[in-house]
């Protein structure tokens, strides 16, 4: 009898799947939150008696154990027991130390491993599956959802995957997955599932939408990070809040409900899994987590907690572009206007009128710096038409010169 504790996400979940195309009903399989795992394998050790099976096999998926059960683990394996670890979280590569554990971050052709890819490869190796293109698409969709490679590959069938899945019991995706995989010549996804999908899809829209006027900024350690509770679609909610906000380090979704802190980033210069790893946490470069402990409650809810959401850029203007070296019009708390131009190759800015002592090489530098650390945001037209005819008011009253004030607009666009 083989024996399969995995994670309950999809990357998890997959590997069940993959086991129970390989193994049928020769296969028990548990799905464990990052917690959970520790008293499954500690009750699984406790009541296994190796008289009495001294074939079984316990698999473990996706998930590392505590430094307690992994001596047990290794007490058990030393005494006949056969146990296999698979994982891809660089944060579980000390587990490689025994003969039972395999923790692979990247596979031999470059390419980022999950779970369930790197189980697939282990049970084609050994015997136990037999490799086809059903199978390698659904294995490839799975990886390419759980690296947070499917953005670059263009490929949104794997999120879609991973949608389906939270639509769905874990049982009901389990089984579908499965029939599917052994009856199937190619993956696909069925008539009233690409119906469904659709429609999350709208509402992972609207979500996301009222999100983004909910977030906030603030600096944490050395990173600039920004804050926003949610309980839903966190891979898809950071993802868009990281490139609407890329001047932020890294996106932290706090869930309350579930006491879990998600960390996601879209840079490759930033390894959220080391912050992870700070409060007992760990994962991905680019996606980690950990439980919302006191600590992490005081520096990501409690110290931030009076600050006001980042304001929007605006994003229908014509006539106050961003990049523009004639002068890039921000706002920011307090009713300051901030002013970025180009002059002889340096990006300069104003605020309020007055010039700052500081260059930058390039508009992105500037209006990074200035997004980090004063919270600017893209003024709106009418505050830029505003400041300019401002500007040639007073250049033009020091003249004696001065359009009539029903002119004063139309002419100002004339000359924009």
């Amino acid at each position: 009898m083989y024996h399969l504790y995995s994670h309950n996400d999809l990357d998890g979940v997959g590997c069940g799947i993959i086991a129970k195309c390989a193994f049928g009903d020769g296969v028990d399989v548990r799905y464990n939150t990052i917690n959970g795992l520790n008293q499954q394998v500690a009750r699984y050790l406790n009541r296994f008696s190796l008289e009495e099976h001294p074939y079984d096999m316990l698999f473990i998926t996706d998930l590392s154990v505590a430094p307690d059960i992994e001596k047990q683990l290794n007490l058990f394996v030393e005494e006949g027991g056969q146990v296999q670890l698979i994982d891809h979280h660089k944060t579980a590569l000390h587990l490689n130390d025994y003969m039972w554990g395999q923790v692979t971050v990247t596979h031999r052709d470059g390419r980022l491993a999950s779970a369930t890819s790197l189980l697939y490869e282990y049970l084609i190796q050994h015997g136990h599956l037999s490799q086809s293109e059903s199978l390698d698409q659904f294995v490839e969709l799975v990886r390419l959802y759980d690296t947070w490679e499917w953005e670059e590959a263009e490929k949104p069938e794997a999120k879609r995957l991973n949608d389906l899945f939270y639509m769905l019991s874990i049982d009901e995706f389990e089984s579908k997955m499965v029939e599917r995989l052994r009856s199937a010549e190619e993956f696909y996804f069925d008539e009233f599932e690409e119906k469904i999908l659709d429609m999350e899809e709208d509402k992972i829209g609207r979500y996301i939408r009222r999100k983004q006027r909910e977030i906030i900024q603030t600096f944490i350690d050395e990173y600039c990070v920004g804050i926003v509770y949610a309980e839903s679609y966190h891979s898809e909610l950071a993802s868009e809040l990281g490139t609407i906000y890329p001047h932020l380090d890294y996106i932290a979704i706090l869930n309350m409900g579930g006491r879990k802190l998600s960390l996601r980033t879209i840079h490759d210069h930033v390894d959220v899994s080391e912050v992870a790893m700070r409060y007992g946490g760990g994962g991905h470069s680019k996606a980690s987590g950990c439980t919302i402990t006191e600590e992490v409650y005081r520096l990501f809810a409690a110290e931030p907690f009076e600050l006001e959401p980042i304001r929007l850029d605006a994003h229908r203007n014509q006539f106050n572009l961003k990049g523009s070296e004639s002068g890039v019009l921000y706002e920011s708390w307090g009713e300051d206007l901030v002013f970025v131009y180009c002059r002889s190759g340096e990006w300069i800015v104003e605020w309020n009128g007055e010039e700052l002592p500081f260059r930058f090489g390039s508009f992105d530098e500037a209006e990074r710096h200035l997004k980090r650390q004063y919270g600017v945001w893209l003024a709106r037209d009418d505050a830029f038409v505003r400041m300019l005819k401002d500007q040639l008011m007073q250049r033009r009253s020091g003249e004696r010169l001065a359009l009539s004030t029903d002119m004063e607009e139309e002419k100002l666009l004339e000359e924009l």
